[in-house]
């Protein structure tokens, strides 16, 4: 048997644990105040977010779009107005006199909108890629000027006085200023009901899992605070930088679910302090000590996790990165602070109002509790007896599920992220369908630098009979500047598209060169991101290394926990593609498969992911390893560690996981994606890889698990923390009250 060692000193010893209990009703009090503050600063927060981001703004096609919209705002429209000659006009549709008079004096009109410049039409240029195929319909082009809040700003303003019914015509806005604003609004609404679902659900499942309505209570109010001060910190951030209304939903979901995973591991183990006989105090200072610690590393691991994302230039990401890390760092604070003064004043009344009494009809209180942990205790017994065929058979269904990730393909945002009945997507829709050569969907070549008639001309033909173009179009020239279009075979943002990127930047000019447009677009956001995930991934990895090692003074088990972490996402992939992608259950779940993914998505999601299964990993390994440090049994460490967190770990999931779906309740695709995605990673890691393969892979590791190198060893010693009472504590509670056990 191994010494026993002295718990290294850390949360719940001396000043911190006088500093949560010594004025409770104070910090409560200071608590509510700040949180009064908090929804204050950060009202009005989704108004000032942006709703793109996926873009790389230090890429060359990001330097061509800015340079074009300074020099040739026509040359990038980004609004668009679907005319459609009214049932009434006769077979001259769009070329009726009448409709040519309406259709002229509203380009006017909207040429002299403030903001708005590059205005053109079909009936002024007689392009046919302006014109429907059946006569029907045309467009008139703008574009609005400004960042994304500015120009839905000037959107909000004009498109009253265009939608609608104008005599011969009728009107309706589309282009991607108009599909960012309804994103931004279906995301608003979205949002608010799937908070109202999650709230009074998660409730009743905290009421089931705890029995006490006033326990259920707390993690309840500490999701909130975290929620409500996570929205001021991104109001605040709002003044400095573009941040992705996205990241609404990461707040609203991370804010519940680890508020009440932590909220109900420092209760539950509360409660079993009160039960073991601790008066309240002495009960909150074990609670630190223990669950705190526990806590307090999770959150890193979690931060740390969704950190990385800091590394990736688009504010799509960086934005998940801000909320994540604040809504962790708020609901890991509300939970070792504030909840343990709250704690100290309700004492045994946190087991108050038994709710479960309507229907327990009797049995004892202990009883949930006891044959809850028997039955852990009696699977964790029957995967370590048959541990190969366990670890065999999950790993090797896990990666089986993960296959159709194999064969992703990568993509942008667009209209069709929004429901079918979304008014931009049924006009991006129409011009998709009716319209020759989809207007805008080709690459615009950026010239900089002096040169003659022949030398463009010479350009524009290379350009032109590159193997991947249909004609290039141009030059258009202003001083220094000039653009050419060049129209391919394949769709706007389809492979072929993509090859033809790296075909015309390789043609050589007699000028500087760079080239925008939405595949151009995606090829550097692709760039981007392969450049930066080694670095992402590098962070992450050394971070959990570094953690689980202070927490276990374990070699193995921080290798284990990343690559079983790993391993767990492997469903979620596959799922995302099978579905998404590929359109399997598309009608089910409401949305329009492209046949892409976009691209930052998987970065986002695995690192969302990764962070929830190392908490629920470090909850489960952190009380095996108390386990272990007080009885030195490495079996019987494992089946009480999963005795005492399994149905815990289990109903925490799934409280994560309803929220999650709540989320994915979304008409946005990419949201509905990231809930059900993380929902189902969520799920599988809690009941399949802590259930079964991590007892599996612990009984294959045997006592080595615990083994590391005398440096090592002394360096934990001496920095480490982990979950554990001092020598003197009593080894266990004798009773746990009602509630998952």
């Amino acid at each position: 048997m191994p010494e026993v060692k002295k718990t290294p000193r850390g949360l719940g010893e001396g000043a911190f644990t006088r500093l949560v209990t010594a004025r409770p009703r104070l910090s409560l009090l200071l608590a509510l105040l700040v949180t009064a503050l908090a929804v204050v600063a950060g009202s009005g927060v989704a108004d000032r977010m942006g709703s793109g981001g996926w873009e790389d703004p230090d890429a060359r096609s990001g330097y061509a779009a800015r340079a074009l919209e300074r020099e040739f705002p026509a040359s990038q429209p980004n609004l668009l107005l679907l005319v459609q000659a009214r049932p009434e006009v006769g077979g001259a549709g769009v070329d009726d006199p009448a409709v040519t008079a309406e259709a002229d004096r509203l380009t006017a009109r909207l040429a002299a909108e403030g903001q708005i410049t590059g205005v053109g039409s079909y009936w002024q240029t007689k392009l046919p890629a302006l014109r429907s195929e059946d006569g029907r319909q045309a467009l008139i082009s703008a574009r609005v000027l400004g960042d994304e809040k500015a120009a839905t700003e000037v959107l909000d303003r004009i498109a009253p006085q265009f939608e609608g019914v104008h005599g011969p015509v009728e009107v309706s806005l589309g282009g991607p200023v108009a599909v960012q604003r309804e994103i931004t609004t279906t995301i608003q609404e979205d949002l608010l009901r799937a908070e109202l679902i999650a709230l009074p659900v998660t409730l009743v499942l905290l009421v089931l899992v705890f029995g006490s309505a006033v326990a259920a209570l707390l993690p309840l109010g500490v999701g909130i605070i975290a929620i409500l001060g996570t929205n001021a910190v991104l109001r605040g951030l709002t003044e400095f930088t573009e941040v992705s209304v996205f990241a609404m939903n990461l707040t609203t979901a991370l804010g519940l679910g680890l508020a009440i995973d932590y909220a109900l591991f420092i209760v539950r183990r509360f409660r079993e302090e009160l039960a073991a006989g601790r008066d309240p105090v002495a009960a909150v200072g074990a609670t630190l000590r223990t669950a705190g610690r526990t806590v307090l590393f999770s959150s890193l691991t979690v931060a740390v996790a969704l950190s990385a994302m800091l590394l990736f230039p688009m504010y799509f990401l960086r934005s998940f990165a801000y909320a994540g890390i604040a809504v962790v760092l708020i609901a890991a604070a509300a939970a070792l602070v504030l909840l343990p003064a709250a704690l100290v004043l309700l004492g045994d009344r946190v087991n108050s109002l038994d709710l479960r009494r309507l229907w327990r009809r009797g049995r004892p209180a202990g009883a949930a509790a006891g044959g809850e942990g028997r039955g852990w205790a009696r699977s964790a017994t029957l995967v370590m007896r048959r541990a190969p065929l366990f670890a065999l058979a999950t790993t090797i269904g896990l990666l089986l599920l993960g296959l159709p990730f194999l064969g992703v393909k990568f993509g942008t945002v667009d209209d069709r992220q929004l429901p079918r009945t979304a008014a931009s997507h049924l006009v991006q829709e129409e011009i998709r369908d009716g319209f020759p050569g989809s207007p805008g969907a080709g690459l615009v070549v950026l010239a900089e630098g002096r040169a003659s008639a022949s030398e463009y001309e010479g350009y524009r033909a290379r350009l032109a009979d590159l193997p991947g173009a249909v004609r290039a179009e141009g030059p258009v020239t202003s001083g220094n500047y000039a653009y050419f279009t060049v129209l391919g075979e394949g769709e706007a943002v389809g492979q072929q598209t993509q090859d033809l990127v790296a075909e015309v930047r390789g043609v050589e000019a007699p000028f500087d060169t760079a080239v925008t447009g939405q595949a151009a677009v995606l090829v550097d956001a692709q760039d981007a991101i392969a450049e930066k995930l080694p670095w992402a991934l590098a962070l992450i990895v050394a971070a959990t290394l570094l953690l689980v090692f202070l927490l276990t003074g374990s070699v193995l088990i921080p290798l284990q926990a990343v690559l079983l972490n790993a391993l767990s996402l492997t469903a979620m992939f596959g799922a995302v593609v099978w579905v998404f992608q590929e359109g399997n259950l598309s009608g089910f779940l409401s949305f329009t498969a492209t046949g892409d993914i976009e691209t930052t998505l998987p970065v986002l999601m695995f690192c969302i992911a990764f962070g929830l299964s190392m908490d629920y990993g470090v909850f489960l390994i952190s009380r095996i390893k108390e386990e272990y440090d007080r009885t030195g049994d490495h079996e019987g460490a494992v089946r009480a560690g999963l005795a005492r967190t399994g149905g815990l770990i289990t109903a925490a999931a799934v409280i994560l996981a309803v929220v999650m779906v709540a989320i994915g309740t979304s008409r946005v695709t990419n949201t509905k994606m990231l809930g059900l995605g993380i929902a189902l990673a969520v799920l599988m890691d809690a009941m399949v890889v802590r259930s079964l393969l991590v007892p599996a892979v612990m009984k294959l590791t045997g006592r080595a698990t615990w083994w590391a190198p005398g440096p090592l060893r002394r360096l934990h010693e001496r920095f480490g923390l982990s979950e554990g009472e001092p020598a003197a504590a009593p080894a266990e509670p004798a009773k746990v009250p009602a509630g998952i056990g």
